[in-house]
């Protein structure tokens, strides 16, 4: 079969998301897991957020100006701004979830993110699905709860208490990304919108939220003072939140030309190879029964990718 330009296309996309992430998700964790100077943690999550979002807001900007063009946007306010409201939320609590549990299982945790939002989608959003993606969903819980599960060997007080508080914010950051997907699909239903002005407006509603927050708790003064004292903290976070711009415009681009699936098959596999990077980098070592509920979970993924895919996903945010 000939290489065509669409099959280049499809490679540079698909590289883009790859890179993008790879590295995306290496600084997240070096940044929110890693330790400072003498011992000290990174804790301004709000102020992180912040900075993603500024920056995604800029960069949908200038693809709405230049490659993204999708006409005029009709949405309702209100709309983006409560789709915005729980992204922000949602953004944070996985950020601060990093403190306490490792990467590998905070992408494990999210994976279950289809169960909030169909949930969510059948009671705000209207919405019906096939019998076929309920089981789907069935195999990635089975393969979290198999993940999560806490051996006998595990019996100090400390560390049960640590993983309780990362889970307790994973499962705030799943009923928050519920209800994006709740709000997305009525704003697709009801305003047809694009992905383009959803990612300029909730992005920027949500550098707002985060403005504000920091601003009222003190936060920005102790995070200026922060980045004064480890200056390469700045280009760390910097680039962490150039790399998840760039990889939202290489989704939203892989959606525009190519649907839905390939999309999702190419997301789902960087998410398993990130989760060995981390695995390979910072030591994050897996048990034999954590491998095999990865492959459930990422095999469920596979199959909901390919067989349970539902027009009304093209508009959310990955």
């Amino acid at each position: 079969m000939a290489i065509t330009n669409r099959h280049v296309k499809l490679f540079i996309c698909a590289a883009g998301i790859f890179v993008c992430y790879f590295y995306f998700g290496i600084l997240q964790e070096k940044i929110t897991r890693g330790q400072y100077g003498n011992g000290e943690n990174f804790t301004y999550m709000f102020a992180l957020v912040f900075v993603q979002c500024a920056l995604n807001f800029v960069f949908a900007k200038i693809s709405l100006m230049t490659v993204m063009k999708q006409g005029e946007d009709t949405t309702r306010t209100l709309y983006y701004f409560l789709a915005a409201l729980t992204y922000f939320l949602a953004m944070v609590c996985s950020n601060m979830a990093l403190q306490f549990v490792s990467y590998p299982t905070q992408v494990i945790g999210k994976a279950v993110k289809p169960i909030p939002v169909m949930i969510l989608g059948v009671l705000l959003g209207k919405k019906s699905y096939p019998i076929k993606k309920y089981i789907f969903i069935f195999l990635i819980v089975i393969g979290v709860a198999l993940f999560m599960y806490k051996d006998g060997k595990v019996s100090k007080n400390q560390v049960k208490s640590s993983l309780s508080v990362g889970e307790i914010l994973l499962l705030l950051s799943l009923a928050m990304d519920g209800l994006t997907g709740a709000v997305q699909e009525r704003m697709k239903a009801e305003h047809n919108s694009k992905s383009g002005h959803m990612m300029l407006n909730m992005n920027l509603w949500s550098a707002i939220f985060s403005g504000i927050v920091i601003l009222v708790s003190g936060e920005l003064v102790k995070f200026i003072h922060f980045l004064q004292k480890y200056p390469f903290a700045i280009w760390q976070i910097t680039t962490f939140s150039i790399a998840g711009a760039i990889g939202q415009f290489f989704i939203f681009l892989t959606v525009a030309e190519f649907g839905t699936l390939p999309c999702s098959i190419i997301t789902t596999t960087r998410k398993f190879f990130t989760i060995l990077g981390s695995i390979l980098i910072f030591g994050n070592n897996l048990c034999p029964r954590q491998w095999i509920s990865t492959i459930i979970v990422f095999s469920g993924l596979f199959l909901d990718a390919i067989y349970g895919r539902t027009k009304i996903q093209q508009s959310r945010i990955q």
